[in-house]
């Protein structure tokens, strides 16, 4: 559940940024003000930067890059990428090094460029991911064997009751 509160804590972000930018104030300057406030309030790690696994998150760069792209051609404005731009910048850990992007610090970009309010973008968030979860356990179903989840094997119970059944087709001249 993590992630679909982080990315609608990057499009808030985001839009506090571009409101200080809205009103005159420069993109890095403006960042630099919302991250200050964000960490004053308790705020330790930044939603949407930072990946537990990979110094960069493999998909946020070609989704800024297909964000650019749309900025080039005028079907958005551009202004919450800049904003996330501008707080990437600012970003670093406690040992100084350079915190990226993640995804959902990119797909809050496409949500919040497209207009989405930050609980909307978080619901269309969830709907896609649960597609992709959906696709992912309809894959593993028809390979056979087991359904891959975040537990080791070892530590997987094993399933004893009543071996499959046939169900009754239902009664539909009933009323």
């Amino acid at each position: 559940m993590g992630w679909f509160w982080s990315l609608q804590q990057a499009a808030a972000l985001y839009n506090d940024i571009v409101a200080r930018m809205d009103r005159g104030k420069d993109p890095d300057a403006s960042a630099a003000r919302v991250l200050d406030a964000f960490r004053a309030a308790g705020g330790k790690y930044v939603p949407g930067f930072g990946h537990r696994f990979h110094p960069v998150d493999p998909r946020a760069p070609s989704l800024k890059k297909a964000v650019q792209r749309a900025v080039s051609d005028g079907t958005v404005p551009g202004r919450h990428l800049a904003a996330a731009q501008a707080l990437e910048r600012r970003i670093e850990n406690t040992k100084g090094r350079h915190v990226p992007m993640n995804i959902d610090g990119a797909t809050a970009v496409i949500y919040t460029e497209l207009g989405f309010p930050p609980p909307l973008a978080r619901g269309l968030f969830c709907l896609s991911r649960s597609v992709g979860i959906l696709a992912h356990a309809w894959e593993q179903s028809c390979q056979g064997g087991r359904n891959k989840g975040p537990l080791p094997r070892e530590v997987i119970w094993t399933y004893d009751g009543p071996s499959p059944r046939p169900v009754p087709a239902p009664d539909l001249e009933s009323p």
